[in-house]
């Protein structure tokens, strides 16, 4: 299970990175798209956070230990770290590349999981690939695309 419990640290990280990310652009959004976005990047985070936690808990579920320092999420993650976006647009396509990125991290440990015999990471995964799917979608329909 190791390998298993690696990739699911990568997304760990990746999660904590897009967290805090998503927090930046509701915090800073400015523009006539304001209220509609600040509301819905405070969505994107609050759900991230939840995310955060069944993430780690899988973790220790399946026998791992779960990366914990900011430290040690910067060193994993891929997602780029954004300062200082407050245009909607940038902020969005911001979201875009991130939720991406993570879908594909999900689909990696789905992929592994089910070569584990772990069907419940692998649903784990489903639903969250579901829901950024979603989301993904929603966002661009909103940039026109």
């Amino acid at each position: 299970m190791s390998e298993l419990v690696k990739e699911l640290n990568q997304l760990l990280s990746d999660y904590h990175i897009y967290y805090q990310n998503t927090r930046g652009f509701h915090w800073n959004i400015k523009g006539k798209n304001f209220f509609e976005l600040h509301v819905k990047f405070e969505e994107f985070y609050t759900e991230a956070l939840t995310t955060i936690d069944e993430v780690a808990e899988r973790i220790l579920t399946i026998g791992g230990a779960p990366l914990h320092t900011f430290e040690d999420y910067q060193k994993m993650s891929t997602l780029n770290v954004y300062k200082d976006v407050s245009r909607d647009e940038d902020a969005v396509n911001g979201i875009i590349s991130q939720l991406g990125q993570l879908i594909k991290q999900e689909n990696k440990v789905k992929t592994l999981a089910a070569e584990k015999d772990d069907s419940e990471t692998e649903d784990m995964m489903i639903g969250l690939i579901n829901v950024q799917q979603k989301n993904l979608w929603m966002l661009n329909s909103w940039l026109g695309k």
